[in-house]
């Protein structure tokens, strides 16, 4: 009798938000339990499943779908609790009289692109084992901009294109939208293959936050009057001083400034949009892009150096990995961890969002991509790598001439030069107290 070994299982995440086009849910759960990691990599979209398998419990998840949990000891059996927030999980032992073994720090993350096995036979428990389903290969592409543009914009279209058909017919499309490379790709292509289904472009608008005078929107507005698409532009404008990161870390429930300054920038936009438009559901967002294609300034964090970043596979979607010392139990790494900022913020108030950024076959392209050989130990020339390839890819597939600006932060383009600072003033340690003092 397996079942002797666990009280319950409590899976809280929804299903409907799992985003599946090749599988029924239940087909995909089962590849899940079948703990193959091929099987699990077949599973082609957006998900968060659990699994049960007699005493073996296993978890999965794309890296767009933040997944934890906690073990709860109970007299008759361990029980295990699922969720994608930290706050579900404590209400829910609340509830069961069990919240005086909760802590934060006690919840574990699920990390992206592992199958996650916890066999639940006792006290104490074994450690969960992690069986990785997703491994792309590294620099295989030749050095070609012009073709590997090609190759990963044609991977984002295609995933774009996936998304687009599920969606209703006559459902309006979002973007969030800065100018900035991402988002403009994303834009651009959307646009292209709504033109190209014979889709309403009415139903398409390109979502710009600004907080003052900020640069973005400057930006948003050349990149599409350059393309002759500023009928699309829609600003939503708000007060500086309204803007909220300690309601940001309520909301991702991390604490990483970075991560909690473009969350209150999410926030902001996703609040501007609802009030404007009571039931405006799909937003499309180009979160990943930076990841996957190494642009961040390297000088900002002193472990880092240009070979540590071209040499290590998904370092920037997963952190330092699995079984590493810096791997942190209860957040995973990367944007494993940090996807938080754009996920919670949309799933508050009530959009769907999607970013082609964070699907394998885009990831894939992008780590085939010979960094090393293509920079030549140069971190400029690491940093412009995005702007040419993604621009050479999207003017290959669309015929637009993508308009190329220097590389912002949400937080930074939002606000008025200089300002960042003033309306986000807090630090780590500030953010780190704001949310453990809800669990005080």
């Amino acid at each position: 009798m397996p079942d002797q070994y666990v009280e319950r299982v409590i899976d809280l995440t929804d299903p409907n938000a799992n985003r599946i086009h090749n599988l029924a849910l239940e087909e995909a759960r089962a590849r899940v339990a079948s703990g193959t990691p091929e099987s699990v990599l077949g599973i082609d979209g957006s998900f968060a499943l659990v699994a049960r398998d007699g005493r073996r419990v296993r978890l999965a998840r794309s890296l767009d779908r933040p997944m934890r949990y906690f073990l709860a000891k109970q007299a008759a059996g361990p029980a295990l609790v699922v969720s994608d927030r930290i706050d579900a999980i404590h209400a829910c032992l609340a509830r069961e009289g069990l919240a005086g073994q909760f802590h934060p720090s006690y919840t574990r993350m699920v990390p992206a692109h592992y199958v996650v096995e916890i066999e639940l036979v006792g006290c104490p428990d074994p450690s969960p084992t992690y069986a990785r389903y997703f491994t792309p290969a590294l620099d295989t592409l030749p050095v070609d901009p012009a073709a590997i543009g090609s190759l990963y914009v044609g991977a984002l279209a295609r995933e774009i294109a996936k998304w687009l058909s599920a969606a209703p017919e006559r459902e309006p499309v979002g973007v969030a939208f800065s100018g900035g490379v991402d988002s403009g790709a994303v834009f651009l292509v959307a646009y292209h293959l709504m033109r190209r289904l014979k889709l309403d472009l009415g139903r398409l608008k390109a979502f710009t936050l600004a907080a003052g005078a900020g640069e973005d929107l400057g930006q948003a507005r050349a990149f599409l009057e350059r393309l002759g698409l500023g009928m699309f532009l829609e600003p939503i404008e708000v007060e500086p001083d309204s803007l909220e990161p300690l309601e940001a870390v309520r909301v991702v429930e991390d604490y990483k400034p970075l991560d909690v300054q473009s969350a209150t920038m999410a926030l902001a936009l996703c609040r501007g949009i609802r009030r404007r438009y009571p039931d405006w559901r799909l937003l499309l967002d180009g979160d990943g892009g930076d990841e996957n294609l190494k642009d961040y300034p390297i000088e900002e964090n002193p472990e880092l150096t240009i070979r540590s970043v071209v040499n290590n596979p998904l370092l920037y979607q997963e952190g330092w990995g699995v079984g590493r010392m810096k791997h942190s139990l209860t957040y995973s790494g990367g944007q494993s961890r940090s996807y938080s900022r754009t996920y919670a913020p949309l799933r508050l108030l009530g959009f769907d969002g999607f970013s082609p950024f964070t699907r394998p076959a885009v990831i894939e392209v992008a780590e085939a991509i010979p960094f090393s050989a293509m920079a030549g130990g140069d971190t400029a020339k690491l940093y412009a790598i995005k702007g040419d390839v993604v621009a050479r890819g999207v003017q290959a597939l669309t015929g637009y001439a993508m308009p190329v600006f220097p590389k912002r932060r949400f937080q930074h383009g939002v606000l008025p030069a200089g300002e960042a600072t003033r309306h986000l003033p807090l630090g780590e340690a500030a953010y780190r107290s704001h949310f453990l003092s809800r669990y005080a």
